[in-house]
């Protein structure tokens, strides 16, 4: 049975992943900066990848694959990694991950309609159908009435929410320069090619800002350190992996559709740890976002 549904098993551990180091990730972003943990998580994950592909294929580095992998991996990586992450991360810091993770819902419709345009790959009404219950699941989260319903207005910053959307965009085209760059080759080692271009790509841009006194301060937080250590194990490690195991192994519109449940996952834990207050609506709204999700792949 699991070897019948690895994809499905991989995609489902994934989502329980991405919940562990979006929340993770939101704590050690509001301590030390969003740039800061993006950097440190890549550098974490690479020598843990690095680890782990020695153990298990007796690589250190992927040097066995081919150039065709590398650019478009590489490319992946600096659009998923260091682009969309990088906004992502931010839209923690002013939305909070429960949000920011809502909105990342929108991932399949915008990989399917990239992929429409790049990949030339076909879209249904079904699919447009779906897309419509999902961006309604997420309006019914964002969007509040104030003065008897008369007037209606955004109830989370839109700075955070264009950010967060920016993230969703960085990760859908990562995933179509995956998809085209990987093939067969192994998830992981695929991952570490993404990750190495992020970490030159994180390099630069703390260079260029003059942030490393950030990176130093960073270092001597543990509670950040603890934080960014576990985001790392469970995100550009184990979840990013098992993310592009999810799509090499399974349809990829049933691994998205599994993977996109994080919104939902992340509510308990946003209420019992977090301490956040989670209304009735914007339960209803993850739900409906997710079942719009699963639609857009029937």
């Amino acid at each position: 049975m699991f070897q019948n549904h690895l994809g499905e098993f991989a995609a489902l551990l994934t989502a329980f992943f991405w919940t562990i180091t979006a929340l993770a990730f939101e704590y050690a972003s509001n301590k030390v900066g969003s740039l800061i943990v993006n950097f440190l998580r890549l550098l974490f994950a690479f020598i843990f990848l690095s680890i782990y592909s020695w153990i298990t294929r007796g690589f250190f580095f992927p040097t066995d694959a081919s150039t065709s992998a590398w650019l478009w991996l590489s490319l992946s990586g600096l659009i998923g990694f260091v682009i969309g992450d990088l906004f992502l991360f931010e839209s923690y810091t002013i939305i909070g991950s429960r949000i920011s993770m809502l909105i990342m819902t929108l991932v399949p419709p915008i990989t399917a309609i990239f992929s429409w345009f790049i990949l030339d790959e076909t879209m249904t009404l079904l699919s447009i159908f779906g897309m419509i219950i999902t961006v309604g699941g997420i309006l019914i989260v964002i969007v509040s009435r104030k003065n008897g319903g008369k007037k209606i207005f955004i109830s989370h910053s839109l700075k955070g929410l264009f950010y967060a959307f920016i993230g969703a965009v960085g990760q859908s085209f990562g995933l179509i320069f995956s998809k085209v760059g990987m093939g067969s080759y192994n998830a992981f080692a695929a991952t570490q090619i993404r990750i190495v271009t992020g970490i030159i790509g994180f390099f630069i841009i703390i260079s260029l800002l003059g942030k490393w006194k950030n990176l130093n301060r960073a270092l001597y937080n543990k509670d950040a350190m603890k934080r960014i250590t576990l985001g790392s194990i469970f995100g550009p490690f184990l979840g990013v992996s098992f993310s592009l195991l999810a799509i090499q192994h399974a349809l990829a519109g049933v691994a998205s559709t599994i993977m996109a449940i994080v919104p939902i996952l992340i509510i308990p834990p946003a209420i019992l740890i977090m301490k956040q207050k989670v209304s009735t609506k914007e339960i209803i709204g993850a739900i409906i976002s997710v079942i719009g999700v699963a639609i857009f792949f029937i």
